[in-house]
């Protein structure tokens, strides 16, 4: 896999798991667009955020070895990205209208 693989499968896993919570807590969803769009935006936030702390895709692919953990950690924090994106979203609408 290259960098750029591991990237577009963080990006998905953050589309599936924004939608598939606002499926469960139905009080955060904001339609399946808006869902989607929070999902890539919160993944790709907390990726850049917290991959400088070595998971970034770069790191996972080092020296043309595939590390599977640092792999896990990736999609970890491009779930909780996407989850913590729709609550903070969702708490900014609230407080705005």
């Amino acid at each position: 896999m290259t960098g750029t693989l591991i990237s577009l499968i963080s990006i998905f896993i953050g589309i599936i798991s924004a939608n598939v919570f606002a499926y469960f807590k139905n009080k955060y969803s904001f339609g399946f667009t808006g869902n989607t769009l929070i999902g890539v935006f919160g993944s790709i936030l907390f990726i850049k955020t917290f991959g400088r702390l070595g998971f970034d895709p770069w790191a996972i692919m080092g020296d043309g070895i595939f590390h599977s953990s640092l792999f896990v950690v990736n999609c970890l924090v491009s779930i909780f990205g996407s989850i913590i994106g729709l609550i903070v979203i969702k708490s900014i609408t609230i407080k705005v209208s």
